[in-house]
């Protein structure tokens, strides 16, 4: 295998020295875990006869408790409750991050977002601007199209604004969407005065509800594929919705209102716009079945980060959402399905974060990956294998600038059951056992030895992602 030098410019050896240093670092405070994985497919248990489309479809801010397979009781998300029932659901897995852009960017690095210059969210203007995705990472699609994948974006994109960072530069041979980050209006898809909707690298201005739309792209596009069944694709399909703002088509909102007696109008909107949302994903997935691709496409199905509060969502049991470290904030949604090889109505709460899906996909399409990633493959435990829990240590960042944060970050680490989190720049660290306590409502004591560990830890992974700008060049 090469080495990590051998894989990069010389500009970037300063990043490699501090990952070495985080190694060793890392090996001392007791992981025992390389972090590089080389050859996906070379292992004899994860190797798939036959290579897979792949369709991941990402909600934006969808809450643990926003859908009635996972427990609500006044939404009815039949098409997603479907989808989750015929493949595997997950009970822990965990978005990178509690805001966007830096889940979007570990889906697509299998890196800790950090680690490729995204602690935060993607802006238009300089001043509200917390990331900028390294242009020595490597991507999802350019990985797939090694492979001979033909590779698509539908939906939100999130990850740059202009060269080099546009989806078509990154690896997608097909873009069809929108570039920055929330609308905001669903119908006129503008984000402070700029139209970023974008066919490939043309400028677009189409009519209609966003979800609509990119939800008939991806039936268009699906289409196309069915008609070239010997290339494989991967089709990365990612909503808006039900992001703010909370916007669903007026007849979606009246329906809710006549069927939930006397429930709130923010409730009642959020509802709405999920329950649109289904709609579209289920649209989405007769397609898949008609073209008669289903039976070889393996449908990966998640959210970004937890439901906002403040707008109606909620998060099952779990404290906090969208923007918090705690569970409410990380903790998400996700199913995996494969006709024929996940067993339906099967079940994992093994702990899996959204980077880990790189790997993943890879070990299924076969795609080779030479250089340094985060994420590990759980292609075994979608297959129904054997596979040992890792005793990971796992890391989550986010870097903000509105409000009261002043461009500080915050933090949260977790090894087993132990999570130490820091909920704002301005709050103490806490440490919780989510065994015993998975409401964190109960912080150990600074004493307990898994909090220095933690700390400890976490510290090498902030001196690690340092090296890493996360500004555009210029601003």
């Amino acid at each position: 295998m090469k080495t990590t030098s051998q894989l990069v410019p010389q500009g970037e050896m300063a990043v490699n020295r501090s990952t070495q240093t985080r190694r060793d670092f890392l090996k001392l405070v007791g992981t025992g875990a390389a972090l590089t994985v080389a050859r996906p497919g070379a292992n004899s248990a994860e190797i798939v006869a036959v290579r897979p489309n792949v369709l991941v479809i990402l909600a934006d801010d969808l809450g643990y408790g926003d859908l009635s397979c996972y427990g609500a009781t006044d939404l009815q998300t039949p098409n997603i409750d479907r989808l989750v029932a015929s493949g595997l659901r997950f009970d822990s897995f965990y978005a990178n991050c509690p805001v966007c852009s830096p889940t979007r960017a570990a889906l697509m690095t299998g890196r800790y977002p950090d680690l490729v210059g995204v602690p935060g969210v993607i802006r238009t203007h300089r001043a509200n601007n917390w990331g900028y995705l390294s242009p020595q990472a490597v991507l999802l699609p350019q990985r797939l199209k090694h492979a001979g994948y033909h590779t698509a974006l539908v939906g939100k994109w999130h990850l740059g604004l202009t060269t080099p960072n546009t989806p078509n530069e990154r690896g997608f041979d097909h873009f069809h969407g929108f570039l920055g980050d929330m609308m905001d209006d669903y119908y006129s898809h503008r984000r402070h005065g700029f139209n970023y909707m974008r066919l490939n690298d043309k400028e677009i201005d189409p009519e209609g509800h966003a979800t609509d739309l990119f939800a008939q792209w991806a039936i268009d596009y699906l289409g196309e594929r069915s008609q070239k069944k010997d290339q494989p694709f991967f089709l990365y399909l990612a909503y808006n919705a039900p992001h703010t703002p909370i916007q669903p088509p007026t007849e979606w909102l009246r329906r809710v209102k006549q069927r939930e007696t006397g429930i709130e109008d923010k409730r009642a909107a959020l509802v709405a716009l999920v329950e649109h949302l289904d709609a579209g994903i289920g649209k989405v997935m007769d397609t898949l079945k008609e073209t008669g691709l289903a039976e070889n496409t393996l449908v990966i199905f998640t959210s970004d980060n937890g439901g906002q509060l403040s707008v109606g969502g909620t998060n099952g049991p779990w404290r906090a959402g969208k923007g918090d470290m705690y569970e409410g904030g990380l903790r998400e949604p996700a199913c995996a399905v494969w006709p024929g090889r996940i067993t339906s109505g099967s079940r994992s709460d093994r702990i899996v974060l959204t980077m880990d899906l790189f790997p993943t996909i890879c070990a299924a399409a076969g795609a080779r990956i030479e250089h340094e990633i985060d994420g590990r493959s759980i292609l075994p435990t979608l297959l129904g294998q054997s596979q040992p829990e890792e005793n990971r240590l796992l890391f989550w960042v986010r870097r903000e600038g509105g409000g009261p944060y002043g461009g500080r970050a915050y933090y949260a680490a977790r090894q087993g059951d132990f999570k130490l989190l820091q909920n704002s720049p301005f709050e103490p660290m806490e440490l919780y056992n989510l065994k015993d306590d998975p409401k964190e409502e109960k912080p150990l004591a600074r004493k307990h030895p898994m909090y220095n560990k933690l700390f400890t830890a976490l510290q090498g992974h902030i001196a690690q992602a340092g090296a890493v700008p996360w500004q555009r060049p210029g601003d």
